[in-house]
């Protein structure tokens, strides 16, 4: 298999920013969207009729196509290989604000039919004409209390902006511009960060204290932004009628609130499972009490380099053994240009899967030849073949909820994990054992301690006011404290790490990685029991897009989320891993 390690965007896309289809693609648009709203906005037969409202929506489905985002990834693209791109941010900029006045030119459209009486949603909900549609009309009826006027709304999306986006882009760019002295020369604390993990443990932890030292040095400008921030979401979900700081999200990524209060009351529960990883931890490095700057230190080195060509190989005949469309959806990406692989100057940092209607799906790596590395691949690869599975959906339904996105990345990195482990000398089986254990932690433990940190600075800001900034990183420490537990020791200043993690600003986001694994594991364990339960997950799952909410999908394929039975099944699975994590470290000895 020949492959090609960088986008392709000449032929994806267009042959250059100047190209004369990208800004015609972009009329086309505006006028597609000009049309529809002069059509819908003086007949509202649709607002009553279900057999107009059929015609509509299929021409509303049908703008999806017309008014083609390709011109704004193309510019967003471009910039993620290229930071110094200017001509392709500046023509971002403009695209920015056109497509942002072209949606609000479609907002009434959702507005008025959300609208309607109830008798006329249950009218349009019993229709025949609209018996594929009810899913989604049942979404937007039940946003429909949450909805502000069409005015309001605009005024919202306007500002949004300002009152969001360019607060947590201010401490951004701080972050991103600072540097820290190191090894007697200026590095950016960034890079510090990601150093720390490499280091021996005294310089680790030295590191560290100049690293939460900077973080301590912002702390200022990302106290006002926090309270600025939290408290505009106060008042956003006052206005809208949303009881709880998390309701917004949870419908937002249509998860049954009950199952995610159930998710996270399960984990908070079991965090004796995280506690003991943390005890069993401090013995592989020979230490009685573990700091904050070693929660992902590593125990030991997987000496074996595996270049991408390789990686590339063992990941494909994985997925190869679960389908072999996954195998064909794998190697289709990697031969057409839609996979970017290797670091390089300017290039965005970390991983991701970028799809959306009638565009490619691109994926972007930094790959290093490490097995970290491999397992990045299946992860983000997981996403792409949900995506390309998903594309049997009508425009509609392509899309999918976050944590269903995060069940299938996670499902495919395991699958990944068992081929590499395979591969290893015993001696790295171990590490690789604590490596898979150390990441199960942070994405279930760690995640719902950040939700419960989330809970309670949105609950006393609310109550108080403001929440200064030693008071922000005491919280920080008290939930960490909660997961950590006694193996590990918090200075007070440990609780800065506020100031730097992004997650805290996309208000309990956190939930769908905890919500992901766990679902996973089960999804799992019903595999390597039952092969040709594959195709169930397939079928019911990989294919569904989001034609469903995730809790039908998941019911579909036999895992009941009305209980917490799955995510207890879940979290049995990673307290086994940590026993016998512990076993052999006792065997070791």
């Amino acid at each position: 298999m020949k492959l090609k390690t960088t986008w392709d965007l000449s032929r994806l896309y267009y042959p250059s920013l100047g190209d004369k289809k990208l800004m015609q693609d972009v009329d086309t648009g505006d006028k597609a969207v000009d049309a529809f709203v002069e059509t819908y906005s003086k007949n509202k037969k649709w607002l009553s009729d279900p057999k107009e409202l059929k015609k509509a929506l299929a021409e509303y489905e049908g703008l999806i196509k017309k008014v083609s985002p390709s011109p704004l990834y193309y510019t967003m693209y471009r910039k993620e290989l290229d930071a110094t791109d200017k001509k392709a941010e500046a023509l971002q900029n403009l695209l920015d604000e056109r497509y942002t006045k072209r949606g609000n030119k479609l907002l009434f459209f959702d507005l008025e039919l959300a609208k309607v009486s109830a008798a006329t949603q249950k009218k349009f909900l019993a229709a025949k004409e609209l018996e594929d549609l009810h899913y989604w009309l049942e979404k937007l009826f039940e946003h429909a209390r949450h909805n502000l006027s069409e005015s309001e709304e605009r005024l919202l999306s306007l500002l949004g902006d300002v009152s969001f986006g360019r607060w947590v882009q201010a401490v951004d760019n701080i972050l991103n511009t600072r540097t820290v002295t190191w090894g007697g020369k200026q590095i950016p604390l960034n890079e510090a960060q990601e150093t720390l993990k490499t280091l021996p443990m005294k310089q680790r932890r030295a590191l560290h204290l100049v690293v939460i030292a900077a973080y301590k040095s912002v702390a200022d400008m990302a106290e006002s932004e926090l309270n600025a921030i939290v408290t505009k979401k106060k008042i956003t979900d006052e206005l809208r009628g949303y009881a709880e700081p998390y309701d917004a999200t949870i419908m937002g990524y249509e998860n049954n609130r009950e199952s995610v209060l159930a998710l996270v009351e399960a984990v908070t529960k079991r965090f004796d499972i995280s506690k003991k990883f943390y005890r069993v931890k401090a013995k592989m490095l020979k230490e009685k009490k573990l700091t904050y700057a070693d929660r992902s230190a590593p125990v030991g080195k997987i000496a074996k380099k595996i270049p991408f060509d390789e990686a590339a190989k063992i990941v494909g005949e994985t997925f190869g053994k679960l389908h072999p469309r996954y195998k064909e959806i794998f190697e289709r990406l990697l031969q057409n240009g839609q996979v970017d692989v290797y670091p390089k100057k300017g290039k965005s940092g970390g991983a991701y899967c970028s799809h959306s209607v009638d565009q490619p799906t691109l994926v972007l790596l930094n790959h290093v030849d490490d097995a970290h590395s491999l397992l990045t691949l299946a992860h983000e690869m997981g996403h792409a073949i949900h995506s390309e599975r998903s594309k049997q959906q009508r425009p509609f339904y392509e899309g999918y909820s976050t944590v269903t996105a995060e069940t299938v990345s996670t499902f495919f990195e395991r699958a990944a994990f068992e081929s590499l482990v395979a591969l290893l000398p015993e001696k790295e089986r171990l590490i690789a054992l604590h490596d898979r254990a150390q990441d199960d932690i942070s994405t279930v433990f760690r995640q719902i301690a950040c939700f419960n940190f989330e809970k309670d600075m949105h609950a006393q800001v609310r109550k108080q006011g403001l929440l200064p900034k030693d008071a922000l990183a005491a919280l920080m420490n008290k939930h960490m404290a909660s997961y950590l537990g006694d193996a590990v020791t918090l200075a007070p200043d440990d609780g800065y790490f506020f100031v730097a993690w992004g997650h805290i600003r996309r208000f309990f986001y956190v939930y769908s990685y905890a919500y992901g694994q766990l679902v996973s594991r089960a999804l799992w364990g019903r595999v390597k029991a039952d092969p040709a339960f594959m195709e169930v997950v397939d079928t019911h799952f990989l294919s569904a897009g989001g034609s469903a909410s995730p809790e039908s999908i998941f019911a579909a394929c036999g895992l009941d989320l009305s209980t917490p039975a799955v995510f207890l099944e879940g979290l049995k699975g990673i307290e086994q891993d940590v026993l016998a994590l512990e076993k052999a470290v006792a065997k070791g000895k």
